[in-house]
């Protein structure tokens, strides 16, 4: 039987692909321009510029990290995309699931590329790729939501996974915050981190959104309620792509010169554990229509 809005998800995919390859292409090779260049922000910070390619205006630290994940997207979740969107097309669980999880990747990443990123010229792209994912997470978590999941899931592994997600979830947190506070308990208000950009993208969020998200899914598997396996399968896919794209910026920061300990043991460590994970409840699943 075919899958429901398997017309329209397939569309949707597609153009996430060509699109997403176009966008990570550019942000990866693109050249040109004045070269590293120092800005004085409206808080007064001095900040180094990339200045080149078209991450030229954002911070010399942050477009290298956006380089990074644009490898990562490039070389493995486009990749995958494509996969989970063949297994989907022939009526897969595991398909939808995975390709669920991906497509919250692109969902995040782009989201994150539009409110973050300096305005370029693949502002349009961006906000396509972000309608896309969008609609394409909506439309196959329908009919996922609708499936009785009792019995499908191995309980055992699916609880585990939710406390994971769970501490995962307040370990970020606590990182973040340890970011935000202190600056406010000082008086200085803005953090380092903030640079030259309006707010804190990343870590608002991530706390606002993502990580509520991965805790209450964590909590309702770990409570035993199907609907939090499902939703904790699909996280997990989402969180291990992400986890690989971290794991690149520290590699790329490292080579750049930076001070990434003690994050060089820890991101690698969340991302074997989320794809570890993933793999158990995919392979866990104990039907197949």
């Amino acid at each position: 039987m075919k899958p429901r809005f398997c017309t329209q998800i397939t569309l949707m995919t597609l153009i996430i692909v060509f699109l997403a390859t176009i966008a990570a292409s550019v942000g990866i090779f693109s050249r040109g321009g004045p070269g590293p260049t120092e800005h004085v922000s409206v808080h007064g910070q001095k900040v180094v510029l990339y200045g080149q390619g078209v991450y030229r205006h954002m911070s010399a630290d942050v477009a290298i990290q956006g380089i990074a994940q644009d490898w990562v997207t490039l070389l493995a979740g486009v990749p995958l995309l494509l996969i989970s969107l063949i297994f989907f097309r022939k009526n897969s669980l595991r398909g939808a699931i995975l390709l669920a999880g991906t497509a919250f990747y692109f969902l995040v990443t782009y989201l994150f590329y539009l409110a973050m990123a300096m305005y370029n010229p693949l502002y349009l792209m961006y906000v396509v790729l972000l309608s896309c994912s969008f609609f394409t997470v909506a439309l196959t978590m329908i009919p996922l939501l609708q499936h009785d999941w009792n019995g499908v899931f191995a309980e055992k592994t699916a609880r585990r996974a939710g406390l994971f997600m769970m501490i995962n979830a307040a370990m970020v947190a606590l990182l973040w915050l340890g970011v935000i506070l202190p600056p406010l308990l000082d008086g200085s208000i803005y953090p380092k981190d903030l640079q030259h950009y309006t707010t804190l993208i990343v870590q608002g969020f991530d706390l606002g959104l993502l990580l509520p998200l991965g805790a209450l899914s964590g909590f309702l598997a770990f409570r035993g309620r199907p609907v939090g396996f499902l939703l904790t399968s699909v996280y997990l896919l989402f969180l291990s792509v992400l986890m690989l794209a971290l794991v690149s910026k520290i590699a790329f920061m490292g080579h750049a010169g930076a001070n990434v300990v003690p994050v060089i043991f820890i991101m690698p460590a969340i991302f074997l554990i989320s794809l570890a994970f993933s793999i158990l409840q995919l392979r866990g699943l104990r039907t197949e229509p």
